[in-house]
């Protein structure tokens, strides 16, 4: 999101169609009160979503209740699912990349990459990943070493083993098969907006399948689940975000860091979130965006320089091959020992990351436009694993080498996860400073991704438009933030359970979607090729 040139909604517009289809973007919508309604896309996916947060709100026992036993259900019986459709997915892009397919170029033979190539990738990253990589950046790795919540593969904690394997899952969860996730439905997109003329809507891309029902119920079903898992998704980054900004203005002045505080931080974001909608995207997400790269870079190079240096430069090849590795022990579901934490953290991972590939895929596929598929996929699923080990490694290293030093508090243990950062951060020179800009940081990341959730849930929801009114964005974006609000008022002292429920719940259904789309995309694909040599 760097770059001046930057395709954003209103600068993306699809061809002429080039299936057999007579159908129109928004042709199914109503005017309702000088909004541009999809129905009936937007008023289920609004009815659902009010209906939660008005139950949760009424009854946030219950609610409580409810996230747990989905959350409980969702893992008893489908962690295999999960695991399986990742691994698949992931060797479905391999297969892709390596194909004949490769070749075929995003937008026709004739097109041509609208950004240079550091631009595009610049955009990848901040596509995102942010508030986690910062909220889990140090603590991740310090929570499998120390056995917060257990450890991966059921290693002893605090040994050489427990330290290599602490980098090699995080990674893992931020690594080459995640971002598989999102370059499938970036891909899907992508493909065909830019080669088919079909709408820029998640339904388009099971054109294949469905065919003209496309427009009917069955395109209905896949764009509402990918609304609410998308809203969800971002929901619980909020949540996440605001639990470590409150804990982190706790830690630095004092200032109580409880759910009223997050409350208020999430009120208060949302606002900032609806003012950049207001103010337009040259006015608003651009330049938050443009922020929001320079201040993780400098906070970044500080851990490098301030931190212990030596000990993290070193680590990066380690880690690498280690995560190379490590990755089919930490891929495999059967048998396993570390089943807490394997459903604590991977399962949940993988849910998060599905619930977000409608968003983060949309994003991806507007800025990778004249890109050939090969050249989509080895960027989309490369370069965020080369970010995340400089990234983790960095964090994380700090941290295990407080840990094994016996400096500062982080040797007790972890108290609070979404202290852990700050903890780190106060045994290096100039801590309140860089605690401040790690702050600052957060909220940046709140405001873009907010903002831009809201516009591609928007786009969804007015059947595929790329010019709705900026009140359903603000609509969007408020709904966003009351949905992390519920899930931290119903989660209550689990709150962070509570988060990870409504994710994992979400991502459930999302995930056969997901595979589905596979099989859609490989059937467009075959179709370009008759017309190439």
């Amino acid at each position: 999101m760097s770059d001046d040139n930057e395709i954003l909604p209103e600068d993306v517009a699809p061809e002429e169609s080039c299936y057999d289809t007579e159908y129109q973007t928004g042709q199914d919508n109503i005017d309702f009160l000088g909004l541009d309604l999809h129905n009936p896309v937007f008023f289920v996916s609004a009815g659902l979503i009010l209906s939660f947060v008005v139950g949760a709100l009424l009854f946030p026992d219950a609610a409580s209740v409810f996230l747990t036993g989905a959350r409980s259900w969702t893992l008893d019986y489908f962690d295999w699912f999960f695991v399986i459709a990742t691994n698949l997915v992931f060797l479905f892009c391999v297969f892709i990349a390596f194909s004949r397919f490769g070749k075929i170029r995003l937008g026709g033979d004739d097109a041509r990459p609208e950004f240079s190539t550091k631009s595009w990738l610049s955009m990848l990253f901040s596509a995102g990943v942010g508030i986690g990589m910062l909220f889990y950046g140090a603590a991740e790795p310090m929570a499998y070493y120390t056995d917060w919540f257990g450890t991966p593969l059921d290693v002893e904690a605090m040994t050489p083993e427990a330290r290599r394997l602490a980098f090699s899952a995080t990674i893992f969860h931020w690594g080459i098969t995640p971002w598989a996730i999102y370059a499938v439905i970036g891909l899907a997109l992508a493909f065909f907006t830019f080669n088919k003329g079909l709408p820029l809507t998640i339904r388009s891309a099971f054109y294949p399948l469905f065919g003209e029902r496309v427009w009917g119920w069955p395109g209905h079903l896949i764009d509402i689940l990918a609304v609410i898992a998308t809203l969800f998704g971002l929901a619980t980054s909020l949540g996440l975000g605001a639990r470590q900004a409150a804990n982190g203005l706790e830690f630095l002045f004092g200032i109580d860091g409880s759910i009223g505080t997050q409350i208020l931080l999430i009120a208060g974001i949302t606002g900032l979130a609806i003012f950049s909608v207001i103010r337009g995207l040259d006015g608003g997400v651009k330049i938050l965006s443009n922020v929001n790269i320079v201040i993780a870079i400098l906070l970044l190079l500080y851990v490098i320089i301030a931190g212990p240096t030596a000990a993290i430069l070193q680590s990066f090849g380690t880690n690498a091959v280690n995560y190379v590795l490590d990755t089919p022990r930490l891929s495999n579901w059967i048998g396993r020992d570390d089943t807490e934490w394997f459903h604590g953290w991977t399962i949940f991972y993988w849910a998060w990351w599905i619930s977000w590939s409608p968003f983060v895929g949309m994003f991806i596929a507007r800025v990778s436009r004249g890109r050939t598929i090969r050249e989509f996929l080895g960027a989309v699923m490369v370069v965020p694993v080369v970010v995340s080990v400089i990234w983790f490694s960095s964090f994380g290293t700090a941290a295990l080498e407080q840990v094994d030093s016996g400096v500062g508090a982080l040797p007790d243990g972890i108290s609070e996860v979404s202290l852990v950062l700050f903890q780190m951060l106060e045994n290096l020179p100039f801590s309140e400073i860089a605690s401040l800009v790690a702050i600052l940081l957060l909220i940046v990341f709140f405001v873009t991704s907010s903002d831009s959730g809201s516009l591609v849930i928007d786009s969804i929801t007015a059947g595929g438009k790329l010019h709705a009114p900026v009140p359903q964005r603000v609509f969007w974006a408020s709904m966003e933030g009351l949905v992390a609000i519920v899930l931290l008022v119903g989660g209550g002292s689990q709150a962070l359970t509570s988060l990870q429920a409504g994710t994992i719940a979400a991502g459930l259904p999302f995930t056969l979607v997901l595979l589905v789309c596979c099989v859609s995309l490989y059937r467009g694909l075959m179709t370009e090729m008759p017309s190439r040599k």
